[in-house]
């Protein structure tokens, strides 16, 4: 942490080999092209246990990260932890929205998804809230 600051958020780049249809829950079902992807994530309690778990390749689909996380064609390269909020750090990240409300379903910020895919020449600020 670079302010000294506990952290409450978490970033995690994810690589995807190819292009892949995935059904998220209750979400629905998606196609995420091939790439890279970030995405956004809380965690004001056991910072630890959450990124842990997200690395875990065997769990019960709780969140919708898990159902992309769980695609065997999925590499989680690596994580980042942060003293600013999830939305704070979803605004800063360019790209495109693949998934609509994708990790984004009670944000109180009106997030449209905490999930972007950068390799889709996005990669420039691109609003992600409703109303910017």
């Amino acid at each position: 942490m670079k302010n000294g600051h506990a952290p409450i958020s978490y970033q995690l780049i994810i690589e995807l080999e190819k292009q892949a249809v995935i059904t998220v829950g209750k979400l629905g079902t998606f196609a995420f092209p091939a790439g890279t992807y970030v995405y956004s994530g809380s965690a004001r309690k056991n910072m630890e246990a959450r990124v842990a778990r997200h690395m875990a390749r065997s769990k019960k689909m709780r969140w919708h990260i898990d159902y992309l996380l769980s695609h065997p064609g999925t590499k989680l390269v690596r994580t980042e932890l942060f003293a600013e909020s999830e939305c704070v750090l979803n605004k800063r990240i360019g790209g495109a929205i693949v998934a609509l409300r994708f990790g984004a379903t009670d944000c109180r910020n009106r997030c449209r998804s905490h999930l972007k895919h950068l390799d889709s020449g996005k990669e420039k600020f691109v609003p992600t809230c409703l109303g910017e």
